[in-house]
């Protein structure tokens, strides 16, 4: 995976030296989380449907039950005192994150997820103030 990043970082333009660093610490990232879970989707117990229409919008449906279920993975590993981070790289490289889980074809991994103790020190990322991010009644209206 970190190879897939860092030949999309290349086609952007970032230098060479940066994309080396930065693959390398997403690799050793995930190399030395104690526990990674990697999120994935399926279509096969999905409804079917005939028209195009309606098979993205069951595809939507999975893709935000699944996030729905990994935010209560989230919840529940700091109810139990764990650190844990999202992350959605397997959705540049799916097939490369098949391939290395041997998953068939009908699988689509959608998102990694860190899980361990925290070291001492660690805080939480700070937040946009809610008025930025939440309206009353109609878009951009104050709450």
């Amino acid at each position: 995976m970190a190879n897939a990043w860092a030949d999309d970082m290349t086609a952007d333009g970032v230098p060479p030296s940066v994309c080396k660093r930065l693959a390398k610490d997403s690799a050793e990232r995930f190399s030395n989380a104690p526990v990674v879970i990697v999120a994935s989707i399926t279509m096969e117990d999905m409804d079917k449907y005939p028209d195009d229409r309606r098979r993205k919008i069951e595809h939507t449906m999975a893709t935000q039950s699944l996030a729905a279920s990994i935010q209560n993975v989230l919840l529940a590993a700091h109810s139990e005192g764990l650190g844990s981070c999202w992350f959605c790289a397997p959705l540049f490289c799916q097939d490369i994150t098949r391939r290395v889980l041997s998953a068939p074809a009908d699988i689509e991994p959608q998102a990694l997820i860190t899980l361990g103790y925290p070291s001492d020190g660690v805080s939480p990322p700070s937040r946009k103030p809610l008025g930025e991010v939440a309206f009353k009644d109609q878009w951009g209206e104050e709450i």
